[in-house]
């Protein structure tokens, strides 16, 4: 049986829920860009790696009304502010 850890496409979604939050579409910044395939991956897998992942499926689901904001604990917090700030 996976474990949360194991699930990659849960961080796929956290890490494209996480940009959506913050008004960052990663497909539109790859297509731009703005970010490479490469760079998703690594999101991906500081997503995976992060301890607080549980705790961003809870953030994502109950603070939709914090536009552009993500948990201080957030390992792509940064990448996703300074991708917010290009377009």
């Amino acid at each position: 049986m996976m474990g949360i850890q194991g699930n990659i496409d849960l961080y796929f979604w956290i890490a494209r829920g996480m940009g959506r939050r913050m008004g960052v579409n990663l497909t539109e910044a790859m297509h731009e860009g703005l970010l490479s395939q490469s760079d998703f991956a690594q999101m991906i897998n500081h997503c995976r790696m992060c301890a607080g992942s549980e705790g961003c499926l809870a953030y994502l689901s109950e603070h939709s009304e914090d536009r552009g904001s993500a948990p201080d604990w957030c390992a792509n917090g940064p990448v996703l502010r300074e991708i917010g700030e290009m377009v």
